[in-house]
């Protein structure tokens, strides 16, 4: 028989054994968490985000079997409805001018001889006034999906037209940019957040297996130190927002089209091709004796559809130039600036 003092003390045993046994697994527990956290956070790190997972199509649409697709992208000059927006305050606005019934009939004639499948306006007042004119005299070319990022106080806007659907629409006018490296005559630094309406990034998907982000452009006009210093700041900004979908989806296609008002070899040029590695570099793919402005007399280049080096490879070869849309006397009436168009494959293989 086992006296009461020996099973006093190995329940005493048996009960620190269970305490020490408890805390090795507790113990191991904390371990397995924290590493299961680890692999959690290095996995998020190295996620990549197909924005096509989210993608939802209307009902009725079916991609076509059509390899390539065609971007046109177009200063127009001014180009508004016949209606006075009360909230904005500008002559071209209040009173358009006569000659704007030629320019929607002559944008039209050219956008029918061109037929893009995504088309690119700068200078336009809204979306709804372009998909107006898609209803009215585009019936039956597949436009069905437009978008805008317009200000609330200025008619001069880029606007978007696709025969793709469109998805996110990432607008750039809240945000205030510098004026890089100048100073005004008191000597001191200065922001702007006016024109960065005037900016915006669009998922744009031609296909059910290929998207790509489109930025459209018009950046700050004018030469001088000043004008160059906001460019640089709007293109900093970019370059940054840039950098923030490709850390999403490092093989993210990103493509840039618009006015740039910057010329070939300027420091907003250098800077927005200028990269750390492939994706993030952008290409010119027009050879540099292509000019864009003026209509009458083109000297310099303002306007650009520039590429990122993960859309290097679907890149038509030779088809980025400047279109014959309409002849001379027509192109004048309708804008200052001459269209550029490009081609790309439907496939990154």
């Amino acid at each position: 028989m086992i006296s009461p003092r020996v099973l006093k003390r190995n329940l005493h045993l048996s009960n620190s054994l269970l305490i020490i046994t408890i805390c090795i697994l507790a113990l191991q527990s904390c371990v397995s968490s924290q590493e299961n956290q680890e692999e959690k956070t290095v996995s998020s790190r190295q996620t990549t985000f197909d924005l096509r997972e989210a993608q939802v199509l209307p009902a009725d649409y079916e991609y076509t079997d059509q390899e390539t697709f065609k971007v046109l992208s177009w200063n127009v000059e001014h180009f508004v409805d016949e209606y006075d927006d009360p909230y904005i305050d500008a002559g071209r606005e209040n009173e358009p001018n006569p000659e704007m019934k030629e320019k929607v009939m002559y944008l039209v004639e050219a956008l029918k001889n061109e037929d893009a499948d995504v088309v690119i306006l700068q200078e336009f007042e809204s979306s709804k006034f372009l998909r107006q004119i898609a209803a009215e005299h585009l019936e039956g070319m597949g436009y069905d999906f437009f978008a805008s990022a317009t200000s609330d106080n200025w008619y001069m806007n880029v606007v978007v037209m696709s025969k793709f659907p469109l998805g996110v629409m990432y607008a750039y006018g809240n945000v205030t940019t510098p004026v890089v490296d100048f100073k005004n005559e008191e000597g001191l630094t200065e922001t702007q957040s006016q024109l960065n309406t005037r900016m915006w990034s669009l998922e744009v998907f031609p296909a059910a297996d290929y998207d790509f982000i489109l930025t459209g452009l018009h950046l700050k006009a004018g030469r001088g130190e000043r004008n160059e210093s906001m460019r640089l700041g709007q293109i900093n900004f970019l370059k940054h927002q840039f950098k923030r979908f490709l850390s999403m989806n490092p093989s993210q296609n990103l493509l840039v089209a618009g006015d740039l008002n910057s010329t070939l070899g300027s420091k907003e040029i250098q800077a927005l091709k200028q990269g750390s590695g492939t994706a993030d570099k952008f290409y010119d793919p027009l050879p540099e004796e292509v000019f864009t402005h003026s209509v009458e007399n083109p000297s310099r280049r303002l306007d650009y559809i520039l590429y990122n080096g993960n859309m290097e490879n679907e890149y038509v070869q030779n088809s980025a130039q400047v279109p014959s849309l309409l002849d001379e006397e027509k192109l004048k009436v309708l804008s200052d600036h001459l269209p550029l168009i490009i081609r790309f494959k439907k496939t990154d293989q």
